[in-house]
């Protein structure tokens, strides 16, 4: 009865885009199993088998190869070898070993849109090629992180100048992390081009991992989203005009009913100098009918003595 196979040549991560070289080897087989190999759901074409009897005389050791060209969407995909042998009937013996492929990382950033000063919204994206499970943003000289999470996104829902710093991204995956750092420059202008960030993922294991500082146009694939959104601020000082237009509004009116209301009201005004005239009669009567809160006529007259 063949032993389980074993999968030999994947000891360490295979760099993107370079040729895996894999062995799979079962012994105690008599007459020869035969070995077959899988990718995914997917089946590979073997370079070769080898038949060595073993030592006892008696059984066989298979040994088949396989080559292929490893790309970054091979990484944690799932290579199996399985033996194929009479005695085993319909039972199926087979080991599985998961590829780590180490992608060529590119960093880069391109803003898009018109761009937004202080007082925008921004939305800093980081697109990686492979898929770290985690993504830390930090800004140098703060103590708390600012986001942990598996979204590579960091919104800025208000920007100012205080914003203003070096913002690091660290991305984490199984193969372990890489940094990534940017100088992000507020001006304070709006419609001028602002800066952004992205966080590149995981490249290198933590032993090699680097610190990069990213140009402000890069045409690389990993890119910040800088599109503009309508500012909070723009907003408020739309409200703020329009409860001043109604303010106004009132007080214009109040003014025109108020200066209505007094030229209809207009009245003749005498005094004591009436008093040596004709008018002096009239002028205490009305004095004494205004003490008594009484109507002088559709024809008024007001006296001030």
């Amino acid at each position: 009865i063949p032993q389980k196979p074993q999968i030999f040549g994947h000891e360490q991560p295979i760099d993107e885009e370079k040729v895996a070289r894999l062995t799979c080897r079962s012994s105690g087989s008599k007459p020869a199993a035969q070995l077959r190999w899988r990718k995914g759901n997917k089946e590979l074409k073997d370079e070769g088998t080898e038949v060595v009897e073993d030592p006892n005389g008696k059984t066989f050791t298979v040994s088949s190869r396989v080559e292929f060209r490893v790309t970054k969407e091979d990484n944690e995909a799932e290579v199996t070898c399985t033996v194929d042998h009479e005695s085993l009937q319909n039972s199926e013996r087979s080991t599985t070993q998961k590829l780590q492929v180490h992608c060529t990382w590119r960093t880069g950033v391109m803003g898009q849109g018109r761009g937004a000063g202080d007082g925008g919204r921004w939305s800093l994206t980081a697109i990686p090629l492979c898929s770290p499970q985690e993504f830390l943003w930090e800004k140098e000289g703060s103590t708390a992180p600012l986001q942990r999470s598996s979204n590579s996104i960091l919104i800025f829902p208000f920007l100012n100048k205080s914003d203003s710093g070096t913002y690091v991204c660290t991305a984490t995956s199984s193969m372990g992390s890489v940094v990534a750092k940017y100088n992000l420059d507020v001006s304070g202008k709006r419609g001028c081009r602002a800066p952004s960030s992205s966080c590149p993922w995981l490249a290198q294991p933590p032993s090699r991992a680097c610190s990069i500082s990213l140009p402000v146009f890069s045409p690389f694939a990993v890119w910040a989203d800088a599109s503009p959104v309508p500012s909070t601020s723009s907003t408020y000082h739309a409200v703020i005009g329009g409860v001043v237009a109604v303010i106004v509004f009132l007080l214009l009116s109040l003014l025109i009913v108020l200066g209505h209301y007094l030229i209809r009201h207009k009245g003749t005004y005498l005094t004591h100098e009436a008093k040596g005239s004709d008018d002096a009669p009239d002028a205490d009567t009305a004095i004494i009918n205004a003490e008594g809160g009484q109507a002088s006529g559709d024809d008024k007259k007001e006296y001030f003595i």
